[in-house]
């Protein structure tokens, strides 16, 4: 009898353990690579320096890379991935998404080093942070483990991205719907630091803003009066300009300072500080981040590691793909 009981339980024990082993999600570690691919840092850091140096602006390229991905299907490297349903060609990303060519260099000097071993993920994730390091700001742990997703999702893309037309409501939902709260939508859009936007995602600001007949009244005249000349009425709507009017490559707190003197180029930047319906706790934010640079490094840090660990594929989940851009055969 006892001998049964003993079993019973044993058996029981045993379920139990399999129930937690397989419900437990897995989680991401900054050491996850110590011992498989003990270079990978140096290598991601020696490729993004090498893409920095030939062109300053692929270092916002890279870390909008990261957080195109993260918002749709979680952090799994989907946006890298072609063919037809390819997040690339979504609208908030078509001619506008750069750095795969990079992201490819790196994952070769990666599989040379430790074949199999490295997602495309968590390059992603190292080369962005390499990124801002790169540019001016501070050092972060990346956690690391993710696996590589085996499907884009460019609907998702379409409608989960924030847009630099969305209203701050808008901005702020779609960023809540990932867990993040209204220090991570100033925080993160505190990236745009550095980087450039198109005449196609402002120019609207500048000549007949909401149907008045006149520019938007939350851009100084000056910057006004610029961009009408470097985007005219029927111009040509791939041209850049710097996101941060004045520090266009230097990763600081200049940004936000340009939110208060209405110097923000894009509507979704400048609604953190002067939109109608602005939260109240996203115009202090602003003006806690404008006069002091290290609360944004801090906040912005704690808010990429948050944005890195949106739904990532883990254990056995996903794959570690070969090519970025396709799933393996």
């Amino acid at each position: 009898m006892k001998s049964s009981m003993g079993q019973r339980n044993v058996i029981l024990l045993l379920t139990l353990l399999v129930f937690f082993t397989t419900n437990v999600k897995c989680q991401l570690t900054e050491n996850f690579y110590a011992s498989t691919c003990p270079n990978l840092f140096g290598i991601v850091r020696n490729q993004v320096m090498i893409a920095v140096m030939n062109e300053m602006r692929m270092a916002a390229s890279l870390l909008r890379l990261h957080f195109h991905d993260c918002f749709v299907n979680g952090c799994d490297a989907s946006i890298l991935l072609d063919g037809s349903d390819s997040e690339k060609f979504a609208l908030p990303n078509r001619n506008s998404v750069r750095g795969f060519e990079v992201v490819d260099t790196i994952k070769s000097a990666v599989e040379n080093s430790c074949s199999g071993i490295v997602s495309c993920a968590d390059i992603v994730a190292i080369a962005a942070r390499d990124a801002v390091v790169l540019s001016g700001g501070k050092s972060y742990r990346v956690l690391l483990g993710r696996r590589d997703g085996m499907v884009a999702n460019q609907t998702g893309a379409n409608s989960n991205l924030p847009s630099p037309f969305d209203p701050l409501a808008t901005v702020i939902d779609k960023f809540s719907v990932h867990g993040l709260n209204l220090t991570d939508v100033v925080a993160l859009q505190g990236a745009h630091t550095i980087g450039s936007a198109r005449c196609a995602t402002f120019s609207a600001r500048l000549f007949n803003f909401s149907g008045t007949g006149a520019p938007d009244a939350s851009m100084t005249t000056s910057l006004v009066n610029k961009l009408q000349t470097l985007c005219p009425v029927n111009g040509d709507g791939n041209q850049t300009t710097a996101l941060d009017q004045n520090s266009t490559d230097l990763f600081d707190n200049h940004y936000f300072k340009n939110l208060i003197n209405n110097r923000g180029v894009l509507l979704s930047d400048q609604d953190l500080y002067s939109s109608n319906t602005a939260n109240s706790t996203t115009k202090t934010i602003v003006e806690s981040y404008s006069n002091d640079q290290t609360l944004f490094f801090n906040d912005f840090i704690n808010s990429m590691i948050k944005m890195g660990n949106i739904n990532p594929l883990t254990g056995s989940s996903g794959q570690i793909r070969t090519n970025c851009r396709a799933i393996n055969s």
